[in-house]
């Protein structure tokens, strides 16, 4: 598995705590002054004016063909071999950068959006635990916010406490409701004590 990580020290292949590899990418404001090279994925060839001597352009086209080659080459470097098969035939580092940041754009963008449905449509049901199922929507939350949600959507510890009364199942409507007109704000964990004490007493009422 190959995942992208956002840097703006320098190029080093890594690996993160599961041993995968680690591609790097800089961002677009990242300083070139320790890395040259990295310049050469946002460049084209040169294009020099018409009066330039003809062996002065051949030399810089040449150099900068030449610094493009092994920029294209680190990055490819560093990527699994069936990604290696796949890009190893795109002509520039700008090129082959523009590929790799489209790809794992999009990847990312789809991991989000299913995450995002995962916690929307998320409903509990009378035959499992309610703790159980609080669990499961702590992780399926956990998910949200490595992903970055929390710039764009509030997920709160407030949040997360309304969306638990919420999604209680429908044997629980009256001690939802009890819990929504409350007006003492409540923490996640009074939420989790309260969810199991009020289940202990249903399995004893049965």
């Amino acid at each position: 598995m190959v995942t992208m990580t956002l840097f703006d020290q320098s190029w080093s292949e890594t690996t993160n705590d599961n041993g995968n590899q680690v591609v790097p990418i800089v961002t677009d404001n990242a300083s070139t002054s320790r890395t040259p090279a990295l310049k050469f994925i946002k460049e084209d060839v040169p294009v020099l004016p018409n009066e330039t001597p003809e062996n002065e352009r051949f030399l810089v086209i040449e150099a900068w063909k030449h610094s493009d080659f092994l920029c294209k080459n680190y990055i490819l470097s560093v990527l699994e071999d069936d990604l290696y098969n796949v890009y190893s035939g795109v002509e520039t580092s700008k090129k082959l950068w523009t590929a790799l940041k489209k790809k794992y754009k999009t990847e990312d963008s789809g991991l989000k959006k299913f995450i995002s449905a995962k916690f929307l449509d998320y409903k509990m049901v009378d035959s499992n635990s309610v703790i159980t199922q609080v669990q499961k929507l702590q992780v399926i939350i956990h998910d949200l916010l490595a992903e970055e949600f929390s710039l764009s959507l509030v997920i709160n510890e407030a949040f997360q406490v309304a969306a638990m009364i919420e999604k209680l199942s429908p044997l629980w409507k009256d001690f939802k409701n009890y819990l929504k007109h409350k007006r003492k704000e409540m923490w996640l964990k009074d939420l989790i004590v309260r969810l199991r004490i009020e289940e202990d007493n249903k399995d004893t009422e049965k």
